[in-house]
Formats: C-alpha cells, structure tokens, sequence
C-alpha cells in the first residue's frame, strides 16, 4: 500500500519539466526584449538631459534651443531676448590729439571710462544634438554687445596761436573713445572669456553622462 501525502515520481517529473520550461521562456523572453528595453531607457535617459539642457538654458539666457536626439527634433529653438550678456567690463582708455598748421600746435587730451559687456546674439543658431558618445552645444562666438559711458574726462586743451580748438575737433575726439575701449576689450580676449563663462555655467547646471563639448560657431573638421 502507499504511503499517504507522497508524490509520485511520475508528477514530480512533469512539474519539474514544466518549472523548466517557464524558466526557459522566461529567459527567452527577456533576452529577446532586452534591446527594446535598452532602446526605451537609453531615449529616457536622453530625454531627462534634453530637459535639462532646455532648463538650463532658459535660466541662463532665457532661451528654449533647438534640440535634436540622434538626428531626431526633439525641440525646436525659441527665444525671448535676441541678446545674451555674460560678463561685463570696466575699460579705461586715454587718447591724445595734436594737430599743427603753420607752426601753430592745438592739443586735446581725453580720458574715458566705460562699461563693455560681452556675450551672445541669440539670433544666430543654438543647437543641442545629443549623441550616443557625446553631446554638442553649438552657439556663436561670443562678443561685444554694448559699450556704455560711464565718465568722460577732457584732461587737457591746449590752443594755438593761431590754430584754435573748436568743438567740433573735440566733439570729434571724444567720439573715438568708445572705439578704442571696444579694441581694447578685445585685444584683453573679453568674447573668449564669455565663452569659457557660458560653458561653466552650463557645466554647472547640467550632469551629463556623456561628454559636454561647446562649439562656437561654425563646426570646424578635424585636420
């Protein structure tokens, strides 16, 4: 007579195969489904940074930029300013002018200060295009947006004898001021220290798995 309460071999041989075979289909079907799963949290992920880029953006320059995923439009660009100010200035500058007719020497000496602001023309393209190994921030090149007076100083007039000075001579000179604080903000590389400001800023709002690279400008290829 049997025991009670035991399986027989028979039952316990065809759960097994049965356990066996759900495990199986288990495993087939996770394998078959993985690069689909990969695909949803792989765009996922790069949607959560394709937001983030957006929200830094509109912090920094009030400025939605057209985004692309993979060669996909994620969003189009959209700006309220046609104007982004990074950094600004305080430019000294001197300037000397002497004129001599018929022996007669007449002299100005100026001295101006102003304010120069450097950053970016929203106008032109900004573009984010978010690749597998790296994401690419295109803007243009920074540079001088505005040059504002804030103290002009006539240090010297001298007059001739002869050859006087008019207001139109000084007139003139003063109108040469802000040319010269515009030149020497840029030979002090002012629109490239916009530029490093802007990627520091973007760095600091948004982490990123890939690389961040900025490109001012037109793409140039590699020599």
């Amino acid at each position: 007579m049997k025991e009670s309460g035991r399986i027989s071999w028979p039952i316990a041989f065809t759960l097994v195969v049965l356990i066996a075979a759900l495990l199986l289909a288990f495993i087939f079907y996770r394998t078959e489904t993985w690069p689909l799963r990969a695909m949803h949290n792989g765009v996922g992920e790069s949607e959560r940074v394709a937001r983030d880029l957006k929200n830094a953006f509109v912090d920094v320059a009030h400025l939605q930029p057209r985004i692309t995923i993979n060669n996909r439009v994620y969003l189009e660009q959209t700006t309220q300013t046609s104007e982004l100010s990074i950094l600004s200035r305080r430019v000294e500058v001197d300037h000397e002018f002497q004129n001599t007719w018929a022996g007669s020497a007449k002299r100005v000496k100026l001295h101006g200060t102003f304010n120069v602001k450097a950053g970016f023309d929203l106008r032109g393209n900004v573009a984010v295009d978010l690749r597998p190994n790296e994401i690419v921030v295109q803007v243009p090149h920074a540079q001088i947006l505005g040059i504002e007076q804030e103290q002009m100083d006539v240090l010297e007039l001298e007059n001739g004898y002869w050859n006087r000075i008019s207001a139109t001579d000084v007139q003139s000179q003063l109108s040469i001021l802000p040319q010269l604080a515009r030149q020497k903000a840029e030979e002090a590389n002012l629109p490239a220290e916009a530029e490093r400001a802007l990627q520091q800023q973007l760095e600091a709002r948004v982490h990123t798995p890939q690389p961040l690279r900025l490109v001012f400008g037109s793409e140039r290829k590699q020599d």
